[in-house]
Formats: C-alpha cells, sequence, structure tokens
C-alpha cells in the first residue's frame, strides 16, 4: 500500500467522523414529522453512518487507518467505538483477532455458543461486547442531551440507528459469513457474498466481502471491493 492510500485512509475515517456527527446534529433539531418520508430515510441514513463508525474502528484494530502512525491509527479507532455509543476498543481489538485467529470455532468469540438461530446467536454476541459500564455511560448521555434534544429525536435518531446498526453488522459481517459449513479447504471458515458493489457497499461498506476480508485483513473498507 503506497503513501497515497495511507493517506486517504485517515482522510477517509475523518470525514466519516464528520458527517456522522453533522448528520447527527442536523437531525436532532429535525421537525419529526412520521408522515415524512424524510424522517424514516434519516433513520435509516444515520444507521449506515454508525455502522461506518465501527467498520472505521474495525479498520483501525488491523492498523489500516493510519499506518504510518500507530498511534494516530489506535487513537481513530478508540475515538469511534466511544462515539458508537462507549464501545470499548481495548476490549473488541483482542477479541477481533482471537475471531481471525479461530474463525467459526469454539474459540472465536463472535462464533455463536452451541445454538446458530439467529436471535439466540445476536443476543450471544451482544453479550460477548455489551457491559454494565457501557449502559451507565449511555444512559447518563441520554438523560443530559434531553436537556437540549427532543426526546423523539434522541431516541429516532441516536438510540435506534446504534442498534439496528448492530444488528446490520452482526447479520451481514457475522451471521452470513459464518452460518453453515464449510468446505474443508476453506481456511477463513467464511463464506462471501456474490459480486455486486453497490449492494456491498448499502449492506455493510463491502463487509459481506468477508473471505477476502479474512484473506487479506489490512484491507481498508474502501479497497475492500479491488479483492472481489
Amino acid at each position: 500500500m503506497n503513501s497515497r492510500k495511507n493517506y486517504t485512509g485517515i482522510v477517509v475515517a475523518l470525514l466519516l467522523i464528520a458527517l456522522w456527527f453533522t448528520s447527527l446534529v442536523i437531525l436532532f433539531r429535525w421537525d419529526v414529522i412520521f408522515s415524512n418520508p424524510l424522517t424514516w430515510l434519516g433513520i435509516l441514513f444515520q444507521t449506515h453512518l454508525f455502522t461506518g463508525m465501527f467498520i472505521t474502528a474495525h479498520d483501525a484494530m488491523h492498523g489500516s487507518v493510519f499506518p504510518q502512525n500507530i498511534k494516530i491509527n489506535h487513537a481513530i479507532g478508540k475515538i469511534c467505538t466511544r462515539l458508537f455509543m462507549f464501545n470499548s476498543y481495548k476490549t473488541l481489538r483482542p477479541k477481533h483477532y482471537l475471531h481471525h485467529r479461530f474463525a467459526g470455532t469454539e474459540k472465536d468469540p463472535d462464533y455463536h455458543k452451541g445454538n446458530a438461530i439467529f436471535v439466540r446467536w445476536y443476543l450471544d454476541f451482544l453479550k460477548e461486547y455489551i457491559s454494565l459500564k457501557q449502559f451507565i455511560l449511555v444512559a447518563i448521555t441520554y438523560n443530559l442531551l434531553a436537556f437540549v434534544v427532543p426526546q423523539a429525536n434522541l431516541l429516532l435518531f441516536w438510540v435506534i440507528p446504534s442498534v439496528l446498526s448492530t444488528l446490520q453488522l452482526f447479520y451481514f459481517g457475522t451471521y452470513l459469513p459464518h452460518r453453515g459449513e464449510h468446505a474443508p479447504d476453506n481456511r477463513h471458515r467464511a463464506h462471501s457474498q456474490s459480486k455486486n458493489h453497490l449492494i456491498a457497499f448499502l449492506t455493510c461498506y463491502f463487509f459481506g466481502y468477508h473471505y477476502e476480508h479474512h484473506d487479506a485483513p489490512a484491507t481498508p473498507w474502501w479497497q475492500l471491493w479491488r479483492m472481489k
């Protein structure tokens, strides 16, 4: 990866953070009218940006946001995880490495705990990463923001998109790629969605090209389509 692409990574990350923040500020001031399609579009748009924040943090875990300076790289990752409802980069990073090392096995923290039913697997997935401290910080932030932001806006454009984003990340980044049986020569124990770059981006920032991600984990999300 050349220097230009390395700098592109941090530019993309900072633009995504800025877009997430700007969108949130605008939506916090949005006049919520449920008959207005733009209200629902705002929920979906903010969900997609939440997902992008996590994907950026994920890239930082692999050192691909800013490889020239690993401290800045991890700082970006920490910012993104904190903005994503106070997730812990320190907790996520080592567990993600275990996922890559032991994908689709009992040692994989993202793999189902003996029950591959979607809802059960999803709940197990959440329990693996959500902490009491995180709930407390979200509750405090919610109540502080409620002094200046209507509660309907908080729920529709901050709380609900964050929950929908976890579903999006789990479904396209864990459930679909790692469910079911895998061929003996599939060393990553991962499926990959069909080649359609637009759908791949809209669904999960090309993360549905999951075998390709496991095969080249240092490839940032915005280049992952090239690996397909």
